[in-house]
């Protein structure tokens, strides 16, 4: 073999051993590592049972009503905190076999929570949108600087968007007309993502049950009329429950007002100013 044979051969070897030693791009080893990895498990979803109001619009021919890809949204949505069993006690009225659950049946209980508490605030018409008419509620919304207004299927506020990190977009929502379904607040997507932040927010960082004198929505707080209406929604919560009968009458001098829009199944959602409009350690008031 010639000396210049044996230099190509040699240059040859070191190269391949040198090639040989080379590291991969980390981001082409990540790239692997992620097309062989498994794919993260999804939570099992599946429909909740429908509330009285929703089988009332059922029968009417109704459209405006509960979509049952809003349980798949809230049953995504729900963070593991609110299926774990520190909320346990806080759903025991509703949900007393809520620690014996499988997580999909616990994301199925949340999921038609907020389909009732959707029927008590709004009638489920995502477009429902309130202003008192009684001067003493005539409040100013922080964010648009205008008399306040309830919207959507939880009845929220602007304000609630800094409180509570919702995803509502005053700037753009403000081209719109006043009902127009376009409007972010209105988005059943947004409005019911806003309502599971404000629930965590209840029972998660202020350790307080789903019935509560303080609770941000008025249809959950005990001895009003607006309760009554919430409970009545919860009539078919779903039967791995196990749920008791819940009875919480108002006292005598219970306020009477209500939203001044009735739906059409007969039951008029609660619309009260919320305690975003107060002080958070203050109950909501009619």
């Amino acid at each position: 073999m010639t000396k210049i044979a044996w230099i190509v051969a040699v240059v040859a070897i070191i190269t391949g051993m040198g090639a040989a030693f080379i590291p991969l791009n980390p981001d082409i080893q990540n790239a692997h590592a992620q097309e062989m990895a498994p794919p993260l498990p999804q939570p099992d979803l599946k429909p909740a049972p429908a509330t009285p109001i929703a089988q009332q619009k059922a029968v009417l021919g109704d459209d405006r009503t509960w979509d049952p890809e809003w349980d798949l949204v809230i049953e995504q949505a729900v963070p593991p905190e609110m299926i774990s069993p520190e909320v346990a006690k806080a759903v025991k009225p509703f949900c007393p076999r809520f620690n014996a659950l499988s997580d999909a049946d616990k994301r199925v209980f949340w999921a038609y929570f907020f389909q009732a508490l959707a029927g008590a605030e709004a009638g489920l018409v995502p477009t429902a949108n309130v202003r008192h008419s009684d001067a003493v509620l005539q409040v100013t919304d922080d964010v648009t600087h205008r008399i306040v207004r309830q919207q959507g299927l939880l009845q929220l506020t602007y304000m609630d968007q800094e409180r509570y990190g919702c995803d509502f977009d005053w700037e753009k929502d403000k081209e719109l007309g006043e009902h127009d379904p376009n409007k972010t607040i209105l988005q059943p997507r947004n409005n019911l993502l806003c309502g599971v932040n404000i629930i965590r927010n209840q029972l998660i960082d202020q350790h307080k049950p789903l019935l509560s004198s303080t609770s941000y929505f008025s249809t959950l707080q005990p001895g009003t009329i607006s309760v009554k209406v919430f409970l009545k929604q919860m009539a078919n919560v779903p039967t791995v429950c196990g749920r008791r009968p819940v009875h919480t009458q108002p006292p005598m001098n219970a306020p009477t007002h209500e939203a001044a829009d009735s739906t059409s199944a007969g039951l008029s959602p609660g619309s009260p100013v919320r305690s975003s409009l107060v002080s958070d350690s203050q109950p909501e008031t009619h």
